[in-house]
């Protein structure tokens, strides 16, 4: 099945980055997609940026455009670099996979998620 650990939540002032980090174990080569996701209290889980394995595109939520990258290594270790960062963006972050095809940022289809990282960004 797989296992995904995120990493690299913190608190941080507006205006500031954070990167955050998700180690994939047992992973299947073949996994189409990787995302990640956030939640805020009383919100609905939401898409932020995903990456298509094969071709490395990508694909981002209006909200974090020109602000946030996700990445990607070799081993599907997947990373998110959020800068200029806004109290908005204050959420748990979630790390998954979508096994086969995926349609960007719909976590419907990712059904390997990780236990999250939390994210505050303070004025």
């Amino acid at each position: 099945q797989g296992q995904l650990v995120e990493s690299g939540g913190g608190s941080v002032q507006a205006g500031g980055s954070l990167r955050l980090s998700c180690a994939a174990s047992g992973i299947s080569s073949s996994t189409a997609c990787m995302g990640w996701f956030r939640q805020s209290p009383g919100k609905a889980r939401e898409g932020v940026a995903t990456i298509i394995t094969g071709g490395g595109s990508t694909y981002y939520a209006d909200s974090v455009k020109g602000r946030f990258t996700i990445s990607q290594d070799n081993a599907k270790n997947t990373y998110l670099q959020m800068n200029n960062l806004k109290p908005e963006d204050t959420a748990m972050y979630y790390c998954a996979a979508a096994p086969g095809y995926c349609y960007p940022n719909v976590q419907s289809y990712f059904t390997i998620w990780g236990q999250g990282t939390q994210v505050t960004v303070s004025s």
